[in-house]
């Protein structure tokens, strides 16, 4: 089985933080591995970031379809950029780190909180747990004020401050779970579980877990409808696809 795992912003040490955590809850018959994009921001925190990474990730998309030989994908940000898309251009399952979070998060305790990065952020995670239909399960969602490459640069400071901001989601918001919304938060898990005393989730771990199961039950895309092929059409000031890349 093999899984390519994409994160969709550009900071290489953050893909290989994701790919050693994929590495050590993977099965050992399992081959992931995590692969930074060409093109997108360096950090992903607000719509634009978003937007701006999704053609990175639909490339590496159609790369892993095509030529690698990938059985399953997963987009490897808490936003889930490009999501929806990437399942229209593979017929193999895709799953977003905060979709699989949630889905977890939903086994194991009633409510959930989110702890994240910017204070700006507040509302790309919100909209994203809004389409999982994920509200009534979502306590909060609490900012760090912290961006992700501060993170990079001063671990423990990131670290004090999702301790601070999960310790008051659990006293103050009723959490029972708590879930990290950024996957460059993938080293703090088990020093957070300490602290806080109740379950800590990234996503990466589940969605690994979950894409494992959904290739050993033999599961595909549904391509009837909403997440069919893309139309044929003639698609400009793309340099970065070849033209065969977008024929479906």
């Amino acid at each position: 089985m093999k899984i390519k795992i994409i994160n969709p912003n550009t900071t290489q040490s953050m893909t290989e933080s994701i790919e050693n955590l994929a590495r050590r809850v993977a099965r050992s018959d399992t081959q992931v591995w995590a692969v930074t994009p060409a093109s997108g921001p360096d950090s992903i925190e607000c719509y634009v970031d978003e937007y701006l990474a999704v053609p990175g990730v639909l490339k590496e998309v159609i790369r892993g379809d095509r030529e690698e030989g990938a059985d399953a994908f997963i987009i490897a940000c808490f936003g889930d950029p490009g999501l929806q898309a990437a399942r229209e251009v593979t017929s193999k399952p895709v799953l977003g780190i905060c979709e699989s979070a949630i889905a977890a998060a939903k086994f194991i305790a009633p409510y959930f909180s989110i702890v994240s990065v910017l204070d700006r952020s507040r509302k790309v995670t919100e909209d994203v747990v809004s389409n999982y239909g994920a509200e009534k399960f979502c306590r909060s969602i609490r900012s760090t004020g912290l961006s992700v490459l501060e993170f990079g640069r001063d671990p423990k400071k990131g670290l004090e401050a999702l301790a601070y901001q999960g310790k008051l989601a659990v006293q103050q918001d009723g959490a029972e779970c708590i879930l990290l919304g950024c996957a460059g938060f993938v080293d703090f898990v088990e020093d957070l579980s300490a602290q806080l005393g109740v379950p800590v989730l990234d996503g990466v771990m589940p969605a690994v877990k979950f894409a494992e199961a959904m290739v050993d039950m033999g599961l595909r895309t549904s391509k009837v409808s909403t997440w069919g092929f893309p139309e044929q059409k003639n698609i400009v000031g793309f340099p970065m696809f070849t033209k065969q890349e977008l024929i479906f």
